[in-house]
C-alpha cells in the first residue's frame, strides 16, 4: 500500500479509524489534519462520530480561510494552523486523548521514553505544554512554544497529546509509539520501578542490524512459500490488532528449509503488511529490493543451531515488557497452560541480542522456548508459526494475570510437586 498516494481525506479517515479502534480516542475526541502542497488544510470536522467518519466528512480549509465541506472544522483548527505557520517542515498534525498519555498529562509529567529503546528513536525529545482552554489561541501559543523548539511530540497538560511530521503516517507512528512507552511505564509501576536505559545502552542498540546481507533475485516462489507468506501476514495483522505489535515494531519469521526462511521487513506498517512485503533469506542473502528486520542475524543463528525450531517471534507487548523494564522476576507457574506452553522463561540482560546473540541461542530449548531480553523484547519460538505465536500470546497473558493478581492479593504459584505432576501427565520430561 502506498499511503502517500492516497487523497489527504482518505489518509485522515484511515488513521483516525485506527486511533479510534485501538481505544486511543473517543467518539467526539481527537483531530487530524494534513497541509497539502497547495497550502490547503484538510482537517476532521467538529463533533462528528469518529467511529463512522468518511472522506466526504473531512473539511477543506483554503489558504484564505474559506471552509469547504458539510461540517464545521475541528475547534482545534487554530493550533493546527499555527503549527503549520511556525514549522514549514510540518505537513501533518495528529491530536488525541489516549488514556495512558492522558494519565501522564494529569500528573503533568512526561513518560520515560528510555525504558525500551524504540520510543526515543521514533519520538525524539517530548515536550509538555501548559494547560489552556481547548480551541483557544492561548492553547495554540502554548503548543507552538514547544513546537518551535524543534519538538515533534508535545503533551498537553490535563488534555492529551499532539504529534507532527512531514506526513500523517509518521505523525501516527510517533503518537502510537509514545502511547506504547506510556503504557509500559504505567504497567511497570504496578510491579516495581522501571529501569531506564543509559546513553551507552541506547548507543549499543543503534548498532543493531547494521550488517547488511547481500542481495539475490528469487527465481520462483514455491506453493509452500506462498502459503507461509499468507499465514505470516494473517498472524502479523492479528498481533497488531491484539496490541502485541505496533505499526513498525514486531517480527515474525518462519523456516522454509534448512537454508531458507521468511522474515518481516524493516519499517513496514504491520497493520497492512502484504505477502509481497515479506523478505526471503537464503544462506547469507536477502531478497533483492527489501530490507529485513534488524534481528535477521539472530533469527538465522537460532535456525542454524536449532533444527527443531521452525518459527520465531520478537515483540514488545506492554505486560511482559513491564517485567523487562523493571527487571522483576517472572514465573510461568501461574496456571498449567502457561507452564506447559512456556516452561521456564529465560531472562537475559539488555543488549544480549546485539553483543552476544549466541547466548540467546544457547538459552533457547525444549525447556525454555521463550526468552525475555530486559528493556528490549520477548522472543518466542516454536515448531510452527501458530505455535510460536501462541507462546507470544501466552507470555503476554501470563504477565497480565500476574500484574493484576498483585493488585488484589498475594499470588500462590503452582508448587514444585504440582509442576512435577504436570510434567508426568503431559510427558514434558
Amino acid at each position: 500500500m502506498n499511503f502517500n498516494l492516497m487523497h489527504p481525506a482518505e489518509q485522515i479517515v484511515m488513521l483516525l479509524s485506527r486511533v479510534y479502534q485501538k481505544g486511543l480516542t473517543t467518539t467526539s475526541g481527537g483531530n487530524l489534519s494534513i497541509k497539502d502542497s497547495e497550502g490547503v488544510i484538510w482537517i476532521t470536522p467538529s463533533g462528528i462520530d469518529k467511529g463512522s467518519l468518511t472522506a466526504a466528512d473531512i473539511c477543506k480549509v483554503m489558504p484564505d480561510g474559506t471552509v469547504i465541506g458539510k461540517y464545521k472544522p475541528s475547534v482545534e483548527l487554530p493550533f493546527h494552523k499555527l503549527v503549520y505557520e511556525s514549522r514549514p517542515d510540518v505537513s501533518a498534525v495528529l491530536h488525541a486523548h489516549p488514556p495512558a498519555i492522558v494519565s501522564y498529562s494529569l500528573i503533568r509529567k512526561i513518560p520515560d521514553i528510555n525504558i525500551v529503546p524504540t520510543p526515543s528513536q521514533v519520538c525524539g525529545k517530548v515536550g509538555i505544554a501548559k494547560y489552556e482552554v481547548p480551541g483557544s489561541d492561548a492553547l495554540a501559543n502554548r503548543i507552538v512554544e514547544e513546537i518551535k523548539k524543534g519538538l515533534n511530540v508535545v503533551i498537553m497538560e490535563n488534555h492529551g497529546v499532539i504529534t507532527c511530521a512531514d506526513n500523517l503516517f509518521e505523525a501516527f507512528k510517533r503518537f502510537e509509539t509514545l502511547n506504547f512507552a506510556a503504557s509500559i511505564g504505567i504497567t511497570s509501576s504496578i510491579i516495581g520501578k522501571p529501569v531506564a536505559l543509559t546513553k551507552e545502552q541506547l548507543k549499543i542498540y543503534g548498532t543493531k542490524g547494521q550488517n547488511m546481507l547481500g542481495e539475490f533475485i528469487p527465481k520462483d516462489y514455491s506453493s509452500d512459500e506462498r502459503r507461509l507468506r499468507k499465514e505470516m501476514c494473517a498472524l502479523i495483522h492479528r498481533a497488531y490488532d491484539q496490541n502485541l505489535f505496533t505499526s513498525t515494531q514486531g517480527t515474525f519469521s518462519v523456516r522454509i528449509d534448512e537454508n531458507t526462511f521468511l522474515i518481516t521487513p524493516f519499517d513496514v506498517d504491520r497493520k497492512y503488511i502484504e505477502p509481497e512485503d515479506i523478505v526471503r533469506i537464503e544462506h547469507n542473502w536477502r531478497e533483492a529490493g527489501k530490507i529485513p528486520s534488524r534481528s535477521v542475524e539472530l533469527h538465522k543463528l537460532i535456525y542454524d543451531e536449532h533444527p527443531e525450531i521452525n518459527a520465531i517471534t520478537v515483540a514488545q507487548p506492554k505486560h511482559i515488557m513491564a517485567f523487562g523494564a523493571t527487571h522483576a522476576p517472572i514465573d510461568s507457574r501461574t496456571i498449567p497452560e502457561s507452564y506447559i506452553a512456556m516452561r521456564d522463561i529465560a531472562v537475559l540482560p539488555f543488549g544480549t541480542n546485539i553483543t552476544d546473540p549466541e547466548k540467546i541461542s544457547k538459552s533457547i530449548g525444549e525447556h525454555s522456548p521463550v526468552v525475555l531480553i530486559e528493556n528490549d523484547s520477548v522472543i518466542s519460538t516454536g515448531n510452527t508459526l501458530i505455535n510460536a505465536f501462541d507462546r507470544l500470546e501466552v507470555a503476554e497473558f501470563t504477565a497480565n494475570t500476574i500484574i493484576h493478581a498483585k493488585m488484589i492479593g498475594d499470588i500462590v504459584m503452582i508448587s514444585d510437586k504440582e509442576v512435577e505432576d504436570i510434567n508426568k501427565a503431559f510427558n514434558l520430561k
